[in-house]
């Protein structure tokens, strides 16, 4: 399974950063040489391993090379790919430069890594074969993708940041066929590659037929891509609530494994 990370965005809205804001230290974690901080776009890569992913493309710009210095060529059972995005072309754009390494039977998960949510294991409750998203409630939904949904957990509309809204829930993340990948791809590209967002292109997606699902599954979710939401997420992570992440003994190693040669 193939994991995407788009990663190339600028980060202005916790910038000045001396670093990618994917590499913003959040939280810790304990190897065998002692305690040491853990980038936020590590958890995004837990989650995916969680899921079953093995290989990972990170989209970055040409200047993030310190994200491929970070995580080098993989950990664990983990393959890490780079591709650029040579200009600062949104969501969509930055997704599909990683199309030339799906195939079309391949599964393929993506999230957002300046994003930390729970629980841990929920790209899990992602069926195969079908483009879905996993859903979160969040106060505030106007901030983010709104998802509205009928009563069989088919997507209706994903309202792109609008004052008003008829749900609480947001995407966080999603699963998707390589084949459909491909067919969304051929979407937008028949849209003059004009969509910038996910949620537009998806929309047009569903217009044109197509089925989107929704999962409820999520329950915390944090942008850590403003400085509100870094401090909201150091206290998920030091609090009680961060119970929801908590996982068996065995995955816990597992999860060590995985980024025990991590820098």
């Amino acid at each position: 399974m193939w994991g995407i990370i788009p990663a190339a965005g600028s980060g202005n809205r916790i910038q000045p950063l001396a670093f990618s804001k994917e590499l913003l230290p959040v939280g810790s974690q304990i190897q065998s040489s002692g305690l040491r901080p853990r980038a936020v776009g590590e958890y995004l890569v837990e989650r995916m391993a969680q899921a079953g992913v093995t290989r990972i493309c990170f989209v970055i710009s040409a200047g993030k090379s310190d994200i491929m210095r970070y995580f080098g060529h993989g950990t664990g059972s983990i393959h890490f790919s780079y591709t650029i995005q040579p200009q600062p072309s949104g969501l969509c754009d930055s997704i599909f430069r990683a199309l030339t390494l799906i195939g079309a039977d391949d599964q393929v998960v993506v999230g957002l890594p300046d994003t930390i949510w729970y629980p841990v294991d929920g790209l899990c409750s992602l069926p195969d074969g079908a483009f879905s998203f996993l859903l979160f409630p969040v106060d505030q939904p106007q901030n983010y993708d709104a998802v509205v949904m009928d009563k069989e957990n088919r997507i209706k509309e994903i309202v792109v940041k609008r004052a008003q809204n008829e749900t609480n829930l947001i995407w966080g993340a999603f699963k998707i066929p390589g084949s459909t990948l491909h067919s969304l791809h051929t979407l937008w590209a028949s849209r003059d590659c004009r969509d910038e967002y996910i949620g537009t292109l998806v929309n047009a997606f569903i217009g044109s037929g197509q089925t989107v699902c929704g999962v409820a599954a999520g329950s915390k979710y944090v942008d850590v891509g403003t400085v509100n939401g870094y401090y909201e997420a150091i206290e998920l992570l030091s609090s009680s609530a961060a119970g929801h992440g908590n996982v068996s003994d065995g995955k816990k190693k597992h999860q060590e494994q995985v980024y025990e040669q991590f820098p």
